[in-house]
């Protein structure tokens, strides 16, 4: 297998003639879908398999499936999962019960992805906000204290890993204090570095040894006041890697986003000679797509190495009875409101 240090999106439903040579000439690493991309299980199988033949290896494919706001499988074909918070407030009555819910929401969501083909999910989300950020993770989150969410996470993350789903925590070191939205500029954080130890980073570092990860496009003055975290040196080296101990796979968030400036070979530059792994874009736009493989080299080195050993994670699944795992977690998520713990 001979993969380029990126992953790459597409524009519809199907692989265009133009995107399947793409594909074949700039081998991407994995692939990545959206709502766009997205219309009935049949269609989504057809799709996975023929990214596959098409790069002859089982190369991954990727999806952002939290549930809540930010999930691009819904009904009438799949179901609706809650977003981080729900499961927060089931951990405020009772931990156990939250740690439950979010372990088999976990598995429940990687069921259904691995079905399609789909064998790495976007999550679990570890950021954790603050009153007076932007709402862009709001209750996307698991809590606001780095304990719970460092918990709560690391079920969901369990949950998808029995499926044989990889999971990818966002967004190291931590996007929850930012002021404004990266998909549309970028925040700036000013807390000092004893703050954000005690509080954003620490909600990683239990969650340190997860296969994969993925950046957030946000400046930490304290550390590096010129660069975001994805294109900066400083921020991977000691923070995301040194302080976090992050020894998993690193991809960038998607490099078309707002918060980043300059052209896209650019920003894929910055962000892999700063540490990322990999580099994602997202929009299919094709253009974009040749620019962002221009500047993406063969993975290799110890990026490889990584990316082999959470591969090779893709392989573990212990049976479920989906019918009854069903039945649990809708009984556990009906005591929210109803306020009772069995």
């Amino acid at each position: 297998m001979m993969a380029r240090a990126f992953i790459s999106g597409l524009s519809g439903v199907a692989i265009t003639h133009d995107e399947a040579r793409f594909l074949r000439e700039a081998r991407p690493w994995g692939l990545i879908l959206f709502r766009r991309n997205i219309d009935n299980p049949s269609q989504v199988k057809a799709l996975t398999a023929h990214f596959r033949d098409i790069l002859g290896w089982q190369a991954p494919v990727l999806v952002d499936q939290e549930g809540g706001r930010v999930q691009r499988l819904g009904p009438p074909h799949w179901p609706r999962y809650p977003a981080g918070a729900a499961y927060a407030r089931l951990y405020g009555q009772d931990p156990a019960s939250g740690l439950e819910a979010a372990r088999l929401g976990g598995r429940l969501i990687g069921e259904d992805l691995a079905a399609l083909g789909i064998d790495v999910d976007c999550v679990p989300v570890a950021d954790v906000p603050v009153a007076d950020a932007d709402a862009v993770i709001g209750d996307r989150a698991f809590g606001t204290t780095p304990d719970q969410v460092g918990a709560l996470a690391g079920a969901q993350a369990e949950g998808v890993m029995a499926a044989g789903v990889l999971p990818v925590v966002k967004h190291l070191p931590g996007h929850g204090r930012a002021n404004a939205d990266s998909h549309l500029k970028l925040p700036v954080v000013d807390a000092d570095r004893a703050t954000l130890e005690a509080t954003d980073f620490a909600a990683f570092r239990t969650l340190s040894s997860l296969p994969l990860g993925m950046t957030a496009h946000v400046v930490f003055s304290a550390i590096d006041p010129a660069n975001p975290a994805t294109t900066s040196a400083i921020m991977i080296r000691d923070v995301i890697r040194g302080s976090i101990g992050f020894e998993g796979l690193l991809m960038s968030d998607d490099v078309s986003m707002g918060a980043l400036s300059g052209a896209l070979s650019e920003r894929s530059r910055a962000a892999l000679a700063a540490g990322c792994d990999l580099v994602l874009h997202c929009n299919g736009n094709l253009d974009e797509m040749r620019a962002v493989a221009d500047a993406a080299p063969l993975l290799s080195g110890e990026a490889a190495a990584r990316a082999d050993r959470a591969l090779a994670l893709r392989q573990r699944r212990e049976p479920i009875d989906l019918e009854a795992a069903r039945a649990r977690f809708s009984d556990l998520m009906n005591r929210i409101s109803a306020g009772a713990i069995a």
